[in-house]
């Protein structure tokens, strides 16, 4: 009885937990993908002089100017190039970044998940505001991951009784066997 009551209780306490983890999921998508927009603005400005120069000069190729800046006998020039070639690198990133994001909520959540940048998710992290949004893509994600999450470990759980069994089993029919 009182362990019957208890497994019940396991399962909702669990199925809870993976309800408000679940909620947080598009939650936290869209944070990161704001702080990536932020970070496309603010690096889009930086990159957009030496933008219209390599447009001008260069048929648009940021690699030549970069080169042109490298190969110059000016030791200002000369130092430039590496940092722009910080910043295309950083606009290339976030782009990137951007571009991987902008599919579904599925395809997003799992690029966070899987693959995000350290940078960017790191920042979210720090900055995240845990809230419980009541729309219906969080219930959605909230209750998929609440199930998901259940059935995991209930069928982990029956896994590990069932081999504990067997191995019970086999040790018993050792022993009586002479």
């Amino acid at each position: 009885m009182i362990l019957s009551l208890l497994k019940t209780t396991s399962r909702l306490f669990i199925f809870a937990g993976g309800l408000l983890l679940g909620i947080q999921v598009p939650n936290f998508v869209d944070q990161y993908e704001r702080r990536i927009d932020a970070h496309y603005l603010e690096v889009s400005a930086n990159i957009s002089g030496f933008q219209s120069t390599a447009d001008l000069l260069f048929s648009g190729d940021m690699e030549a100017l970069i080169t042109y800046y490298a190969d110059s006998n000016d030791l200002v020039f000369e130092s430039d190039a590496q940092s722009i070639r910080s910043i295309v690198y950083r606009y290339n990133r976030i782009s990137n970044e951007r571009e991987a994001l902008s599919g579904n909520i599925f395809a997003a959540a799992m690029h966070v998940i899987l693959y995000a940048d350290d940078e960017f998710l790191d920042e979210t992290f720090d900055q995240y505001g845990y809230t419980v949004p009541l729309n219906m893509l969080a219930v959605e994600w909230g209750l998929a991951i609440a199930l998901l999450l259940t059935i995991a470990i209930d069928l982990g759980l029956f896994a590990c009784v069932k081999c504990a069994g067997l191995i019970g089993r086999k040790k018993k029919n050792q022993l009586k066997s002479p």
